[in-house]
Order: structure tokens, then sequence, then C-alpha cells
């Protein structure tokens, strides 16, 4: 099934992905596929591992790795293997020269194409009822059941 889906599709699906990551408040279900769909893609031999670049964010304040892939024209980062580092050579910084081309694709487009190449069904999130929690302590007021205006009395 995945091999029918055009690879430059794919690619600008991964371009529109990463970009979106970089922004959002939860990023890690985007960065879970993105990865995902280049596994596949390098398993398959749709995509080249090019080298490895020193991260513009370290973590902890360390420095490290992101192995760098190309996808039909697009450049992406994601974390290496540990025989990428006797494979690969080292690119050194981040530098300019691998620039993405600029395309523009709906975010949920981008995803349906990822999770049919990927054969990934999202999980169904049960719906969440709330049931009125009774405690045995529990006493109900009276306050806000008195009527109001106070109905005149039956005493004349």
């Amino acid at each position: 099934m995945s091999r029918n889906i055009n690879l430059n599709e794919l690619a600008r699906a991964l371009y529109t992905i990463n970009r979106h990551a970089k922004t959002a408040p939860e990023p890690q279900h985007l960065y879970f596929i993105k990865k995902e769909a280049i596994s596949r893609l390098l398993k398959e031999k749709r995509a080249e591992k090019i080298g490895l670049h020193f991260s513009n964010r370290p973590k902890f304040s360390n420095q490290h790795s992101t192995l760098l892939v190309k996808v039909d024209q697009y450049y992406f980062h994601i974390p290496p293997a540990k025989d990428d580092f006797k494979k690969l050579t080292h690119l050194g910084s981040l530098n300019q020269n691998y620039r993405n081309p600029q395309t523009k694709m709906p975010l949920s487009h981008a995803k349906k194409v990822i999770y049919n190449y990927i054969d990934w069904k999202p999980k169904k999130q049960p719906s969440v009822t709330r049931q009125a929690h009774h405690s045995a302590y529990f006493t109900p007021s009276s306050l806000g059941k008195m009527e109001w205006p106070p109905k005149k009395s039956f005493r004349n």
C-alpha cells in the first residue's frame, strides 16, 4: 500500500508536519509520525541519509547530533542511530545549504497522507461521561430553595 503514494507528496506532507511540529504546544505526535514515515522511507530506499549535523537546540546544555535525511528534494532531521555515527560523515554545524522549497498543504491533509503511508489508525478516545458524585455524608441545603418574593400567608 505504501509504494503507491507519490514520493513528492510524501515529502511535502512531511515538510508540513515538521513545520507545524516546531510551533505546536504538544508536538510529540507530529514528530512521532514524521520519524516513523522517514524510517519507513529509508528502509524502502526512497530516502537517503546525508550525514550528521550538530543540533541548534542542545539538550540540557550538551551538544548533540541529528541525522540529516533527504526525501525527494526536502531535507529533514531525525535522531540518529548508533551505527550512523560510525558510517556517516559529520557535517558540523547546521548550515543553510540544505533549504527546503516552500510548499502549501493543509496539516489535516498532510496527516492523512502520512497516516495512510505508515498505516496508522488514530485511537478513538473514550468519551468521558461525568457521573455525579454522591457522598453518604452530604446533606442537601435548603439555601436557594426558598421562594422569592414570599407568598402571602394564610393568616388574615
